[in-house]
C-alpha cells in the first residue's frame, strides 16, 4: 500500500503541478495584453487630449481674428461716416454766390452723401460755373495719383522722349503705346518716361501747367499746392506715375485739363460775382502754355480711350466725347480717387474734376460723379462732340484686348501701400452707385472706335458763334 501511495503522489507531482504551472502562466499570459491594452488606451486618451488643446486653440485664434476684423470694420465704417459727415458739413457752409443754380443742384446731386469734392468749369473762357466742398476744392492739396500722367506724357513728347512716331519705343522692354498706357493708366510706361525726362524738367512742366501755385480765382483763402523739391533715382520714375510729394487742388485740375481742351491757354478760373464778370466774354489767359499743339494732340486719344473703354469708363456719356484721367492710390493711410476730364471733344465747353476720399476713392467712383453730372448736362452742350470717323494717329484697341487689360492704379497701389485695416477694407468694399440713367458699357460688347483729334482754331473762343450757349451758360433758362 505504500508503494502505491507513494506511486499515486509521484504521478500528481508529474501531471498536477506542470498544470498547475500551465494555469499560473495562462493566466500571467491573460492579464499583460490586458496591462498592454490600457497603456494603449490611456496614450490614445493623451493624444487625443492633446488634438483638442489645440484645435481649442485653433477655434479661439479664430474667435479672435474674426472679433478684431469685426471691430476693425466697425472703426473703419465710423471713420467713413465721420469723413462724410465732415464733407456734407462742409459743403453746407459753401458760399454759391455766383454759382450757376442748376449746375449746382446737378453736381450735388452726383456727389450726394460722399467724401467728395467737385469743380465744374468752361474750359475756353474760365467762368467756374460751381464749386461742391468748397474747402477741399480750393483750399486743401491732395496728392493727385495718376492724373500726373497727364504731365508726364505732355513733358516726354515736348521732351521728344516719346516718339510722335511711335509711341511705343519708350524702352526694350514695354511694348505699350502711349494710347493705350494714358487710357489704362499704365505705371510702368510713365515711370520710364519720366525717369528719362528727368526731375527738374518734370518739376518745370508742372509749374508750366499751373501746379504749385495758385489758380488766381477771384476766392478767398486759395491754396498753391505743392510740388517736390528734390528726387533722385527711381523715386523721379515713381513720381512720374504716382505724384509722390505733388499736392494738387481740384480746381488745379480742372484748369490743367481745360489747359489741354482749349489747346494750350492757361486760364485764370473766376466765378461770375458781377454783372462784369457774368457778360465777360473774354477769357483772362494767364499764360499760353510752351508746349508744341502736336503734344497736345497726341494726348487726346489716349485720355478718350479712358472714358470709352479703360479707367474711367463709369464717366462714359453716349451722347459726348468725353477727354479724362482718372487717379486712384494710398495717401496717409487713406484712399484718395480723382478725376478729371473736359467734354465735347470738338467744341470743349465743360471741365469736371472730382476728387474723394476714403472709400469714395476707390472703384473710380470720382469718374462716375463726373459721368453723370455730362449726363445731365447733356441739354447745355452742342452735338459737335460725337466724333466717330477713322484716323491714323490713334492706335487701334480689339474687343479682346478691352476685355482682358485692367488698369494698374488700384491693384499696384493695394499691393505696395497696404494701410492697417487693409484687409477689412478688402472685405469691405463700398457698393459702387449706380444711378437710374447712367449706362454702363460692356466691356466685351464695345466696339472700339478711332478718332480723328481736330485742329484747334486760331479764332479767340469769343469770336466763334459757335460758343454763344456759353456766353449764356449760368444764365437762367427762359
Amino acid at each position: 500500500m505504500k508503494v502505491i501511495h507513494r506511486i499515486i503522489r509521484a504521478v500528481s507531482v508529474l501531471f498536477v503541478l506542470p498544470a498547475i504551472l500551465i494555469s499560473q502562466a495562462a493566466a500571467g499570459a491573460v492579464r499583460h495584453p490586458r496591462k498592454t491594452e490600457s497603456r494603449h488606451q490611456a496614450a490614445n486618451r493623451k493624444t487625443i487630449a492633446k488634438m483638442g488643446r489645440a484645435e481649442r486653440r485653433r477655434v479661439e485664434a479664430r474667435r479672435r481674428a474674426e472679433a478684431a476684423r469685426l471691430a476693425a470694420l466697425a472703426r473703419q465704417r465710423a471713420a467713413e461716416e465721420a469723413l462724410r459727415a465732415r464733407v456734407q458739413s462742409m459743403i453746407a457752409k459753401d458760399d454759391p454766390t455766383g454759382e450757376d443754380p442748376e449746375i449746382r443742384r446737378i453736381a450735388v446731386n452726383a456727389l450726394g452723401n460722399h467724401a467728395g469734392t467737385v469743380v465744374v468749369m468752361n474750359p475756353n473762357t474760365g467762368r467756374v460755373y460751381s464749386i461742391v466742398n468748397q474747402q477741399w476744392g480750393l483750399r486743401e492739396g491732395f496728392k493727385p495719383c495718376s492724373t500726373i500722367k497727364l504731365v508726364t506724357g505732355l513733358a516726354g513728347l515736348n521732351e521728344k522722349v516719346i516718339d510722335p512716331s511711335n509711341t511705343v519705343a519708350i524702352s526694350d522692354s514695354n511694348k505699350v503705346d502711349l494710347t493705350r498706357a494714358l487710357a489704362f493708366s499704365k505705371n510702368e510706361y510713365f515711370q520710364t518716361v519720366g525717369g528719362q525726362v528727368g526731375f527738374a524738367k518734370m518739376i518745370s512742366y508742372a509749374h508750366l501747367l499751373g501746379l504749385g501755385e495758385k489758380t488766381g480765382i477771384n476766392l478767398r483763402n486759395e491754396t498753391a499746392g505743392r510740388v517736390p523739391q528734390s528726387k533722385t533715382g527711381f523715386a523721379v520714375n515713381h513720381m512720374s506715375s504716382h505724384g509722390d510729394d505733388f499736392k494738387v487742388t481740384a480746381l488745379q485740375l480742372a484748369t490743367l485739363v481745360s489747359t489741354i481742351g482749349n489747346g494750350g491757354k492757361l486760364l485764370t478760373p473766376f466765378i461770375a460775382r458781377t454783372p462784369k464778370d457774368e457778360n465777360r466774354s473774354t477769357p483772362k489767359v494767364r499764360r499760353l502754355v510752351n508746349i508744341e499743339s502736336e503734344s497736345f494732340r497726341r494726348m487726346i486719344p489716349g485720355m478718350i480711350g479712358s472714358v470709352k473703354y479703360g479707367s474711367g469708363r463709369l464717366a462714359f456719356d453716349p451722347e459726348a466725347t468725353i477727354a479724362g484721367k482718372t487717379g486712384t492710390c494710398i495717401e496717409n493711410g487713406m484712399w484718395v480717387g480723382l478725376f478729371t476730364s473736359y467734354a465735347p471733344l470738338n467744341d470743349p465747353q465743360i471741365a469736371i474734376a472730382v476728387i474723394a476720399r476714403g472709400s469714395d476713392g476707390r472703384k473710380h467712383f470720382p469718374a462716375a460723379v463726373a459721368g453723370r453730372i455730362y449726363r445731365e448736362l447733356n441739354s447745355r452742350m452742342t452735338a459737335s462732340g460725337v466724333v466717330d470717323v477713322a484716323s491714323k494717329e490713334t492706335s487701334t484697341i480689339s474687343t479682346s484686348d478691352m476685355a482682358v487689360d485692367t488698369d494698374d492704379e488700384e491693384e499696384a497701389d493695394a499691393a505696395t501701400e497696404e494701410t492697417p485695416d487693409a484687409a477689412v477694407m478688402k472685405t469691405a468694399e463700398p457698393t459702387r452707385t449706380v444711378w437710374g440713367n447712367q449706362r454702363k458699357p460692356i466691356e466685351s460688347k464695345i466696339k472700339p472706335t478711332v478718332m480723328v483729334i481736330p485742329s484747334r482754331s486760331t479764332s479767340p473762343p469769343h469770336n466763334n458763334p459757335s460758343n454763344e450757349r456759353l456766353r449764356r451758360v449760368g444764365q437762367k433758362r427762359q
